[in-house]
């Protein structure tokens, strides 16, 4: 386990980096929605767009956090919050960009993507919860 967490060294800053990367983009994403897309896509499609930001920018808080938390407490199971979170945001989110900028009639196979995307976010919760109890491994 020692080897594993020196092989992770600055993890902590390795998420709150990539937090304010993605932080920012899901507001440069939600202002395109907002401004741009608009005149384009369906009310149904905006509305699935505007789900992937929301979600984006909710898990930006979740990775923040647990960057916080494993400066204090690193161990495996933070960290593996923080790359799930991540891996959720690439899956979900994306799916629904996707969807909606494509159009989900003709990409419906991209649909099947999303809830593997919520798998991720929920495991990188129940990590997130596992890894705050662990505390810091030695």
């Amino acid at each position: 386990m020692r080897a594993l967490l020196k092989s992770s060294k600055n993890m902590d800053k390795k998420f709150l980096v990539t937090a304010a990367w993605l932080g920012a983009l899901s507001v440069a994403l939600g202002a395109f929605g907002a401004h741009t897309l608009k005149e384009y896509l369906s009310p149904q499609s905006l509305t699935t767009y505007e789900t992937g930001v929301r979600y984006q920018f909710y898990h930006v808080f979740a990775l923040v956090l647990t960057g916080v938390l494993y400066k204090s407490y690193p161990n495996r199971k933070l960290q593996l919050a923080g790359n799930l979170f991540i891996t959720g945001i690439i899956f979900f989110s994306g799916s629904l960009y996707a969807l909606s900028v494509l159009g989900a009639a003709n990409f419906k196979w991209i649909g099947a993507i999303t809830p593997i995307g919520g798998i991720f976010f929920i495991a990188g919760w129940i990590f997130l919860a596992m890894g705050i109890k662990t505390g810091k491994q030695e």
